[in-house]
């Protein structure tokens, strides 16, 4: 194979009330990569868990609420026991975003949660790969404004709706999927 060959990556997500939806969607649009929602009672589809078994790349995706990723996202991970016990997500390459209200928060708790729920399946995580905007000319409209290495880490007002995030935190996340994709690529050229 060669490092264009197109890979297969996968989105799993849950999103509370819109805005990690919406991050989801510019990361999948970034990957070329499907989206699957983990609903609102922590559930996946049949659908799903056959996605992410035919995956090269998974990319997960949580609003942070008190201190780390939604309980329906934890719910999710739990289940994925069921996959871990027979290394079928092995050697699999990761990623993963979330979203806060806060600028700050506890965002990066999330990313590190996903991290160590990649190196427990013996999968490959992917940075962010894009230089913090840090500088006094920096605005809010700017990619990785958050200052993330990890992964994309968006802020979204409590009171803003979805349509209000901030545009280079979308660019952020798709720029992320993209990279993700171009490593899984790469990863499996090498198979």
């Amino acid at each position: 194979m060669t490092t264009n060959s197109i890979s297969n990556t996968v989105v799993v997500y849950h999103s509370g009330y819109g805005h990690t939806h919406r991050m989801a969607e510019a990361v999948a649009e970034g990957a070329g990569a499907t989206l699957h929602a983990i609903d609102a009672e922590g559930n996946l589809s049949e659908g799903g868990w056959a996605a992410l078994g035919a995956a090269d790349a998974i990319i997960f995706g949580a609003p942070t609420y008190m201190g780390g990723p939604s309980w329906q996202f934890k719910k999710f991970a739990d289940a994925s026991s069921k996959p871990w016990f027979s290394a079928k997500w092995q050697d699999k390459v990761f990623g993963g975003f979330t979203n806060s209200a806060s600028l700050n928060g506890d965002k990066l708790n999330t990313l590190q949660y996903f991290v160590l729920l990649a190196g427990q399946h013996g999968g490959l995580w992917v940075s962010l790969g894009i230089k913090p905007s840090n500088t006094k000319s920096s605005l809010r409209d700017d990619a990785n404004r958050m200052g993330s290495y990890v992964g994309p880490m968006a802020q979204s007002d409590a009171d803003a709706a979805p349509e209000e995030m901030s545009v280079g935190d979308l660019e952020t996340a798709r720029l992320y999927g993209a990279r993700v994709a171009g490593v899984a690529r790469q990863h499996k050229s090498t198979e």
